[in-house]
């Protein structure tokens, strides 16, 4: 068996239905002995360019283990959903198992917001209001 890494965006009105999608995909790759190493939810992002004249969608990246066939039957649901506007399946030498760099920088994100008013005891401050020069007057 193979390692794969696939990235799926979801049409953002089909957003509810991620979670059952999911849930069909890892079935697909259970009943045929493949294994699901690593699964993200990065939820609704700003795509690069529109795509059906739609601005955002929901991105979903999942690492596994399959064979040819299971691969096949998975891109052909990708191919055929109307919710699914772009996938990519990539093979890789290894398994994956540590969060990937989009969601370590997440992470990243809201600890940084939590740590600033955590370290002294209060909220995050909101940031200061720019200073203005006052010309001298002629």
């Amino acid at each position: 068996m193979r390692h794969y890494e696939i990235v799926f965006i979801v049409h953002p009105d089909q957003s509810e239905q991620v979670p059952a999608m999911v849930e069909r995909y890892k079935g697909v790759i259970a009943t045929r002995n493949g294994t699901v190493h690593r699964l993200e939810d990065w939820g609704r992002r700003q795509l690069s360019y529109p795509i059906q004249k739609v601005h955002k969608a929901h991105y979903v990246l999942m690492n596994i283990e399959c064979d040819n066939e299971t691969l096949a039957e998975l891109e052909h649901s990708f191919k055929f959903s109307d919710a699914v506007l772009r996938h990519l399946i990539i093979k890789m030498p290894k398994a994956h198992l540590t969060p990937s760099p989009m969601m370590k920088e997440e992470k990243s994100k809201s600890l940084m917001e939590g740590r600033e008013g955590a370290r002294e005891g209060r909220p995050a401050e909101a940031p200061a209001e720019p200073v203005r020069a006052e010309r001298p007057a002629a």
